[in-house]
């Protein structure tokens, strides 16, 4: 894309952005309560629908008022509607779901699924339902809850654990519930659909004690970054046997997107610094090669050549990631670009074409996404601008008026004349929802789980609520006082008890993982470009820099048997161009996370290139 054509799109969201401001009249308090109670009524009006007419089905057919079995055939929705119901404060409706799901549901069937959806639909609905069920602290306890959840996802994950079994330690992209991989089941995998399964899993290993289920997933990133380019860029496809990437498409959308969001979130929840030093090398080069601002583009990840000028809907929750890591500026500017897709059409097409302003051909459609409702969410809580309420006011009046369906709320099949699709994703009720009813319930004064509640809240992908207990967020954490909660070396859960009480013991600084890919990755090449981050790693010599200290070294394959050898990593350029700063602050008193304002130090700069789930 050139730079008139750069001109031309920005020119056009300025002239968009110039008229939105003009139009729009704020949203008083008053109003926003109606908003808040509308997106409410939205959750419910498409729930009840389902359950009346869809249930135990997966999904609703919301036109029809059917019901039809999309994943596995195991009440989907409403397993990923589990947490919206707490978070709506509705304990009647969450715990006859529980208790419903405790006694029917079985994955002893013989279906094949998708490891991706199923590891951030189930096993993630089934793991944040437990922690609220099993919590007084929580308010929504469920007297008659026993760990059931808890133990269909375990039982669950355990099916999912073949898939995992590749020479790369990236997952197959399916798996049969009752027979494991497929003979004839395919290589090729997405980075996302590899790279998006720390947290479900990670969270798994924490509850039952288990570190197989963080290691294989935490294996499959590690699989996945050695065999990055060298402009520390991922592509969309890859051999999960050989290694080789089969689309060498970079970008932050369709194939990539979550990819970028767990590495950051597995920091987050786990503490684990290794996924922020990945997130951070990942980051920059995604600021330096990808972004051309205000949109993002499509690159080879060898060459940075621009081969797709592209904004697909999925890049809508990068303005939501770039939040977390306190890269606010950018973000702004990003969400109203994508904002301006969605005013220009009521709904923001699957692909819009940077190059000619319009909609791409076979990408007209709009499955309910909430990927621009998040990241809308994300910069109110950071920002309080009412902008972000005008946004959430429009986006409701589209999906009431152009979506909603005599059952629930339907696809729109082409944004340009606004047809109707007789289909509803169940992330509708996990995340588009609940990110609308958050937005405007934190306008009016907040009073829900995720603001109000004991603990700070994670969102997966697909929107559960993952909490930062102790449990979860301190596995890792030395003993430090008397009735710490700590884990032996066996990862069961023990206590600390001062020596003058027992006899000397180590102290607790058990490692999760002691010897992946010794064997797939040499360790001839040591020289790494040095890290952003600063200050040592607890446990760490600090004098290593973060690739030597966490082994993270480039793979890629030498012949069809497998057999792999350690490329020498790029040598840092005699010019640097300087990429974004991001900070990423633990705070004890914010809603969330504590961005770092004004630390942009690359607002006024243009990127120039060399040149999806």
């Amino acid at each position: 894309m050139g730079g008139t054509q750069i001109r031309s799109v920005l020119l056009w969201v300025l002239l968009s952005l110039a008229v939105y401001a003009y139009l729009a009249d704020g949203v008083f308090p008053e109003e926003a309560k109606q908003l808040r109670d509308e997106a409410r009524e939205m959750f419910y009006h498409a729930f009840n629908g389902y359950m009346d007419h869809a249930f135990p089905l997966d999904e609703l057919r919301p036109l029809s008022c059917a019901g039809e079995d999309t994943l596995g055939g195991y009440a989907l929705t409403l397993i990923d509607s589990l947490d919206t119901l707490a978070l709506l404060g509705d304990r009647q409706r969450f715990a006859t779901s529980v208790e419903w799901l405790g006694k029917n549901l079985r994955f002893d069937i013989n279906k094949t699924v998708s490891v991706f959806e199923t590891t951030i639909r189930v096993l993630g609905g089934l793991l944040s339902a437990h922690l609220i069920a099993s919590d007084y602290a929580t308010g929504m306890r469920v007297p008659s809850y026993d760990n059931q959840l808890l133990n269909l996802a375990e039982d669950l994950a355990r099916r999912l654990l073949p898939a995992f079994d590749t020479p790369t330690g990236i997952p197959f992209g399916s798996v049969n519930l009752l027979h494991g991989v497929d003979k004839h089941e395919s290589k090729i995998t997405s980075t996302a659909g590899g790279g998006t399964l720390t947290l479900e899993f990670g969270v798994l290993s924490r509850l039952t004690n288990d570190p197989i289920f963080e290691q294989v997933t935490k294996n499959a990133v590690h699989g996945l970054w050695a065999r990055r380019s060298k402009l520390n860029l991922v592509g969309a496809h890859i051999n999960v046997f050989t290694g080789e990437w089969t689309q060498k498409d970079a970008g932050i959308g369709t194939s990539i997107d979550s990819f970028y969001e767990y590495l950051l979130k597995a920091y987050l929840l786990f503490g684990d610094e290794e996924y922020l030093y990945i997130f951070q090398e990942a980051y920059a080069a995604a600021m330096h090669y990808l972004y051309h601002d205000p949109w993002y583009v499509e690159v080879n990840m060898d060459s940075a050549a621009i081969v797709w000028p592209l904004f697909n809907s999925l890049q809508a929750f990068w303005p939501g990631l770039q939040v977390l890591a306190g890269d606010i500026n950018p973000a702004i500017r990003t969400h109203a670009a994508f904002l301006s897709v969605w005013r220009r059409y009521g709904f923001t097409p699957e692909g819009f074409n940077l190059a000619s302003l319009s909609v791409q051909h076979g990408q007209k459609s709009y499955p309910l996404r909430p990927e621009l409702i998040e990241s809308t969410y994300w910069l109110y809580k950071a920002t309080r601008d009412p902008r972000y309420l005008d946004a959430g006011r429009d986006m409701i009046a589209s999906l009431q008026y152009g979506t909603r369906c005599p059952c629930g709320y339907c696809h729109i099949s082409d944004v340009e004349h606004h047809k109707q699709e007789d289909h509803m994703e169940s992330f509708f009720l996990a995340e588009t929802v609940k990110y609308l009813w958050l937005l405007f319930d934190l306008a009016v004064g907040p009073d829900n789980l995720v603001e109000n509640g004991p603990y700070k809240y994670v969102f997966s992908t697909e929107g559960h609520l993952l909490p930062a207990t102790p449990q979860i967020s301190l596995a890792r954490e030395h003993c430090l006082y008397y009735g710490a909660y700590c884990r032996s070396g066996d990862l069961r859960q023990n206590y600390f008890v001062p020596e003058s009480e027992k006899d000397k013991k180590e102290s607790n600084d058990t490692k999760f993982y002691d010897s992946w890919t010794k064997d797939t990755y040499s360790s001839d090449y040591t020289t790494f470009e040095p890290s952003a981050v600063s200050g040592s790693i607890k446990g760490f010599c600090p004098g290593l820099n973060h690739g030597q200290k966490f082994g993270l070294l480039y793979a890629h394959l030498t012949d069809e048997r497998h057999d792999y050898e350690t490329n020498e990593v790029q040598q840092k350029e005699s010019t640097t161009v300087q990429s974004h700063s991001v900070l990423v602050l633990r705070s004890q008193s914010s809603d969330h996370l504590v961005p770092e304002y004004g630390s942009d130090r690359n607002d006024s700069q243009t990127h120039e290139s060399d040149g999806t789930t």
